[in-house]
């Protein structure tokens, strides 16, 4: 149409107004009804993305937090462990000692006992063997002599044999040890 009137194209005709006019309505329309809500929508939606931002730099926080307590309650029971063992063997140490000691001391009241038998049996020993060998002392002298010795003399000879026999026995034992 520019070509057939022979007009300059810059410069603007009647449709022009008429189109500018329905662009400005057009452009005042979307302005004042599809602009706000479109607005709303994106302040809303960059509003959640900042929340959700902040609230995963806070779930990292506390995920950050958390680990960290995790690691000091792991190494606090690590170290109670390690305390715990230590206390265990202590504890197994002083009651080996305290076994070993009281075995020691059942084995010297055991030994001490035994020899305190020994030595009783050995005395009880002794006496029997000189009551009968002053039994028999006395028979083989009344056999001998053919009389009765009197009790004075019946004691002087007991004494005399059994003096005779304790020597006779720990001369023997010395004997056997050498």
């Amino acid at each position: 149409m520019v070509a057939a009137t022979g007009g300059n194209f810059l410069v603007p005709d009647g449709t022009f107004i008429a189109e500018l006019v329905a662009f400005l309505i057009i452009v005042g329309i979307i302005g004042k009804w599809i602009l706000p809500p479109l607005n709303r929508a994106m302040e809303k939606r960059q509003a959640e993305i900042k929340e959700s931002l902040e609230a995963a730099n806070r779930a990292k926080a506390e995920a950050d937090e958390t680990r960290a307590e995790r690691a000091g309650i792991l190494e606090q029971a690590r170290q109670q462990a390690r305390e715990i063992v230590a206390n265990a063997n202590t504890t197994a140490e002083r009651v080996r000692g305290e076994a070993v000691q009281r075995g020691q001391q059942e084995y010297e009241r055991i030994v001490s006992s035994a020899e305190a038998e020994i030595a009783l049996a050995r005395q009880r020993a002794v006496d029997e063997v000189s009551r009968r060998v002053g039994t028999l002392v006395l028979s083989v002298a009344r056999q001998v002599v053919g009389r009765e010795i009197d009790a004075e003399a019946h004691r002087g000879l007991i004494d005399e044999a059994v003096a005779a026999l304790q020597a006779a026995p720990d001369s023997s034992a010395g004997a056997a040890r050498g």
